[in-house]
Formats: structure tokens, sequence, C-alpha cells
């Protein structure tokens, strides 16, 4: 989720209705700030939000049905989960290559915070910050090219 989506905003109360139930259904509930999160969003790669995944047993599976209490718990309680086809090996938030999409939002996040840093607290135009990322990524390049 995230705290500025209307549709996230919309389902908070339910979902915390959902959380206090989490014992009696003998589960876990959680929620992921994805402002905040920005690897989990990647590993888990989150087009849309909210995104609800379960979680057994190390495979996930993707929660598209209605967002009432109701349909939560009989997911939960009627298996339904069984019925709903695993994310994909390659797509598994558990699989290399999402750990490697959540290193890459990392890295995102990280040049962002120098950018800011570049410009807000050093004081550095926009296109200076910007030829100094192209020229880092120049050096880079020929650097692992040799």
């Amino acid at each position: 989720y995230a705290p500025w989506c209307p549709a996230c905003q919309q389902i908070e109360l339910t979902w915390e209705s959902f959380a206090k139930e989490s014992e009696r259904l003998d589960i876990t509930v959680g929620k992921v700030d994805v402002t905040q999160e920005p690897g989990l969003s990647g590993r888990f790669f989150v087009t849309t939000l909210p995104t609800i995944y379960h979680a057994n047993d190390g495979v996930f599976r993707r929660y598209r049905g209605s967002r009432t209490l109701e349909d939560l718990q009989g997911y939960v309680l009627e298996r339904k989960w069984e019925a709903v086809e695993p994310v994909a090996g390659w797509k598994s938030p558990s699989s290399i290559v999402m750990h490697g999409m959540a290193g890459l939002f990392h890295l995102s996040g990280w040049i962002r915070q120098i950018h800011s840093y570049l410009t807000g607290i050093l004081g550095i135009h926009v296109w200076i910050s910007y030829a100094i990322f192209i020229l880092a990524t120049l050096l880079i390049g020929l650097f692992l090219g040799l």
C-alpha cells in the first residue's frame, strides 16, 4: 500500500479488521508501505495498489478477489487460495530474478538521494547533476568494458 493511494485508504479499515481476526484464522496479516520499502515493491512486482499476496510455505499467490472482510476471511477459511495458481517461478518474490529487481529499486532510490543531495544541499543546478550522472555512467561503462 501507499499512504497517498485512494484505493489503499478505502480498504484500510477492512484490512485492520482482517488483521484483528488473524489469530482466529491462524494467519499473519501485514502491510508494507511501498514508499518506505521500494525494494519490496520491486521484489513482489507491485504494479497496482493495493496489492495483496497470500504466502504459504514459500509459495506466493496474488489475491484478486473482492476486498470485503467476508471475502478475505473466506479466502483463508475456505482455502480458496488452493485454486489460485501460484506466482510463476521467475516472478516469485523468492527467486533470484526478483532479488535482482529489488536491488534495482534500491539502486534507483540511492541515485534519487544523491541527486537530491547534489541539487538540494549543495545547490548544484539540476542539469549539472544530470551531467554528473551521465559522466559517471559512461566512466563505469568504460571501466567495466576494460
